[in-house]
């Protein structure tokens, strides 16, 4: 059966400078000057390498072995034993290299290399973007033994199975065609058994063959976050003699989902309108080196606020936070990073990672869409190749998978009558109007006249928000000034302007979590984009967190906002609290001063004594707690120093 050794400890690592030092994978050598600023992080090729001892057992006469590597960015060059380098590119996918041949016998060292490339080039997707690009083997590699006759390890890095659910006409009924694929000398006299498990191991549907279609009576939906239910489809590869000599598997729900021009999504046969976030994968002082940990922490904030749909921005993001957003019940947008450019040599790496995406993450019930591009227009120059990539790309998207549809994320300035925009099944849209341009109200504009001249065409909002920085502050908020209070003014425009215009099919709010990129420089911190609900290091919840949390999240809540604005130099105060509940009431150096009834934001004036003033909040049994400190004078440092406005990066 199969065998997976781990390979992510021990490797000598040789950096931009040629020293050489120890480490683990996950790594990345631009986790410090890829968050600092300047647009002068390292790009170019850096060298891994170490020893690993072939397994006892493994005779290349009955066995294959392959080295499987879960992310390298951007392009690598593996070899073993000193053979002929095996050359992948993209930094966002799983490939494997077939070393059978390459390895030493059983028991003995082998050397293996790993040249990797970040550095610019026209071919390799992406090049120009909002976010850094790390270099590095940042996510595990792992040594894969198998019977020579297997499931297939060759399939663009695909699990060697794959599960299409149909929802049938009869109540509750649906089937199932599992299709599995097998190499090697005695593929063609291997039985498959196919099993079918329920979320608790119970067998519930099984057959034989490579390509099955089984039925599935009664079948348990996967209902977003209602009921994230889960099947487990499991294929067994037989020998003569029913031995069992390779097994491959993954999980599944059965699900149906729609789109609507005029009412927007819908989740087996309900209005279901997805209301979510957008997510990078990067981390302070980690880069896109996460541990499995740090995927569980993202994914229970995107939770807690109550969203309901995640876009996976701009990349295949790791495999376990697929899992996470199945077993979450997160409706998912993944997409590649052809962004930003049309690359003049990129056409086929475009397609290459479209093919990894879809088939490494064919089987995620969470996945609804496949994202063709995101902002492409920005600053492509060939319109006409890169039209006709777009076209090549759905094609091959739609080719590959018949249950999902495509999308595309279109910038801003793409007007509503650009071609691209007309290319994927839906669309959405990136704008930053109220920020990078002033005027919140043009986003009910925009839309409006959208909907109004295409009546027929689904669109959503991939993107929107603006930058705030925790520590600044102002008692009259504005555009430009990174404020806290800005961010919330800004979001609570956006949430009800998404209950005037109930067709759009998905929102997507520009970006859970602080992100790194290396060419910004606003907000009094360079390399950084600033406009997430959370900080970079995730251990600050921004005010408009709890916007959020109380306008998704039923679970009853009570925020205070502005509890960083702790010196005012002002008799009296705005206060905003934040709560889903139908009252608030205010109580202010223990006296009530005011109760109202309201819808999420509630907001009171307080006049203020001199020193400090206790402030709690009070909304269906719970209470939230402030300390604002009357000063003489305004604090400086609440205040935005250098760079600020709303100037894009571009």
């Amino acid at each position: 059966m199969r065998r997976y050794v781990s390979l992510d400890k021990g490797w000598s690592f040789r950096g931009p400078g040629g020293d050489v030092t120890r480490v683990d994978v996950p790594h990345t050598w631009n986790a410090e000057d890829g968050q600092d600023g300047g647009n002068d992080y390292w790009r170019g090729t850096c060298g891994y390498s170490r020893d690993f001892r072939t397994p006892e057992g493994f005779d290349p006469s009955r066995c294959v072995a392959y080295l499987e590597f879960d992310g390298v960015n951007a392009s690598a060059d593996v070899t073993v034993n000193g053979s002929a380098p095996f050359h992948h590119d993209g930094g966002y996918a799983r490939f494997r290299v077939d070393v059978t041949s390459e390895l030493a016998p059983a028991g003995e060292d082998n050397s293996l290399s790993v040249a990797v490339d970040n550095s610019v080039n026209d071919r390799v997707y992406p090049q120009k973007a909002d976010f850094t690009f790390y270099g590095g083997i940042y996510r595990s590699v792992r040594l894969v033994l198998a019977d020579a006759t297997h499931f297939s390890l060759d399939c663009s890095g695909g699990p060697g199975i794959a599960v299409t659910p149909k929802i049938g006409d009869g109540e509750g009924d649906a089937s199932l065609r599992v299709q599995t694929w097998v190499d090697g000398p005695d593929a063609a006299d291997a039985t498959v058994v196919v099993r079918v498990l329920d979320a608790a191991g119970a067998e519930v549907a099984s057959g034989e063959g490579t390509d099955v279609v089984l039925a599935l009576p009664n079948a348990h939906r996967w209902d977003g976050t209602v009921d994230p239910y889960l099947y487990r489809a499991e294929a067994t590869l037989l020998a003569a003699g029913d031995k069992a000599i390779d097994r491959v598997g993954c999980r599944f729900g059965v699900r149906s989902y729609a789109h609507d021009p005029r009412k927007g999504f819908f989740l087996n046969g309900r209005s279901y309108p997805l209301r979510g976030v957008s997510r990078h994968q990067d981390r302070k002082g980690v880069g896109n080196a996460l541990s499995p940990a740090m995927h569980e922490e993202d994914i229970d904030l995107i939770c807690e606020i109550g969203a309901n749909t995640v876009r996976l921005a701009h990349y295949q993001h790791d495999q376990h936070f697929y899992d996470l957003c199945d077993e979450r019940g997160l409706v998912v947008w993944a997409e590649i990073p052809y962004i930003s450019e049309h690359l003049d040599h990129g056409d086929e790496n475009a397609r290459s990672q479209m093919t990894e995406l879809i088939t490494q993450s064919y089987n995620h019930p969470s996945i609804v869409c496949w994202g063709l591009s995101n902002e492409i227009t920005i600053s492509t120059h060939d319109k006409r190749a890169m039209l006709a990539n777009h076209h090549a790309l759905n094609e091959l998207a739609h080719k590959m998978d018949e249950t999902r549809f495509t999308t595309l994320a279109c910038y801003a300035m793409c007007g509503p009558f650009n071609r691209t925009a007309f290319v994927s099944d839906v669309v959405s849209w990136n704008l930053y109007l109220g920020w990078y341009v002033p005027g919140l109200w043009l986003n009910d504009l925009w839309f409006g006249f959208f909907h109004l001249v295409h009546p027929n065409r689904t669109v959503g909002m991939s993107e929107y928000g603006c930058e705030a920085m925790p520590n600044l502050h102002s008692e009259r908020p504005r555009r430009g000034d990174h404020s806290e209070e800005y961010q919330c003014v800004y979001h609570e425009y956006m949430l009800r302007l998404f209950d005037r215009h109930p067709y759009l099919w998905a929102t997507h709010v520009w970006n859970m979590f602080d992100f790194a990129a290396d060419a910004r420089d606003q907000g009094g911190e360079p390399g950084m984009n600033h406009k997430g609900l959370v900080t970079f290091d995730r251990k600050i919840k921004k005010d408009a967190f709890y916007l959020y949390k109380c306008w998704w999240n039923p679970e009853p809540m009570v925020h205070i906002c502005s509890k960083r604005f702790r010196n005012r130099a002002r008799d009296q105060i705005h206060v905003k609290v934040y709560s889903n509940q139908p009252q608030v009431t205010l109580v202010v150096n223990g006296h009530e001063v005011a109760t109202k009834a309201c819808d999420r934001v509630f907001e009171f004036d307080v006049s203020l004594q001199q020193g400090e003033n206790r402030i709690e909040a009070r909304a269906g049994g719970l209470s939230d707690e402030a300390a604002f400190i009357r000063v003489s004078a305004p604090n400086p440092a609440y205040s935005l120093q250098g760079k600020g406005g709303g100037g894009n990066w571009t």
